[in-house]
């Protein structure tokens, strides 16, 4: 009896193992700067997960040990589930995965940006009605007020600053690099005051009123769209679920499916459909910029 429920057991464990790795990740995507600090700025997690953490564009050496890490776990959790060959197939994925983690990363990374816009145009207006030029506003809102990857990027601008760079370099830079309109609109104000002059700081103010506005109708948006995400995750990952329970109670179930090529054709025909359908989902429950 204890040998018959072994391999549901141990699949279950594997499971689990798989789901708390994955949200300890999460976990430390989402900014828990604590546990990377606990390993040092320097250490071996932290280098590991920078692009990640940036939003960036991840170097060649990044890339690699991403993948090499991504699936050695695929791997391990593919051989722990079904075998080796399904281990094998899983780590096979693991360049397309990598691609996807990142961009997902880059995507949290504009939203996060395009949510500090408004305090960013705010503090600029106050460091300029407080006498600072435009070169000595960005220094002075670099220095704080602002979090998160905004912050970043303002300490970015104000070494390049000191460095030297014309200002109009740099904001280019930094619209380039925020890739959203919220820094097009910032950028294109400054630098149209110092070619025609005018009242910058009440510029900055009355575009940070309306970014405020557009931040709480995307909000809002979203709201209104989630119960469509999440139901199209739900529909298309139940297949999936269903297929796995099958599998811990009868093992070699899905192999036997998959063996007879109608029953193959018809799984990977559903599979297709369902992956279709939820992209479909997401593509109009998203938000356009």
């Amino acid at each position: 009896m204890i040998g018959d429920m072994a391999p549901p057991f141990a699949a279950g464990a594997a499971v689990s193992g798989v789901a708390a790795v994955w949200a300890a990740l999460g976990a430390v995507d989402h900014g828990l700067g604590e546990l990377l600090a606990a390993v040092g700025p320097d250490g071996g997690a932290a280098r590991l997960l920078a692009p990640l953490r940036a939003g960036r564009e991840a170097s060649h050496d990044e890339r690699r040990r991403l993948m090499i890490v991504g699936a050695v776990a695929l791997l391990a959790a593919g051989w722990l589930l079904a075998g080796s060959i399904a281990g094998t197939g899983l780590a096979a994925t693991t360049p397309a995965l990598a691609s996807l983690v990142i961009r997902s990363a880059r995507r949290r990374r504009r939203g996060r940006l395009a949510d500090a816009a408004p305090s960013v145009a705010r503090a600029l207006a106050d460091a300029l009605a407080g006498g600072h030029s435009i070169r000595g506003a960005l220094a002075e809102v670099a220095g704080g007020g602002i979090a998160g990857p905004a912050a970043a990027e303002l300490r970015l601008m104000a070494a390049e600053l000191r460095l030297g760079d014309p200002t109009d370099e740099v904001l280019e830079r930094w619209r380039a690099r925020a890739a959203h309109p919220a820094y097009d609109s910032l950028a294109a104000a400054i630098m149209l005051q110092r070619e025609a002059g005018g009242d910058l700081a009440g510029l900055l103010r009355a575009l940070a009123a309306a970014l405020e506005e557009q931040v709480r109708a995307e909000a809002d948006a979203r709201t209104l769209t989630a119960q469509a995400r999440f139901t199209a995750l739900i529909v298309a990952a139940l297949p999936l679920l269903a297929a796995c329970l099958a599998e811990l109670g009868s093992p070699g179930y899905l192999a036997s499916l998959i063996g007879r090529p109608l029953s193959a054709i018809l799984v990977l025909t559903s599979l297709a459909l369902q992956l279709l359908a939820w992209i479909a989902v997401r593509r109009i429950a998203s938000l356009r910029a």
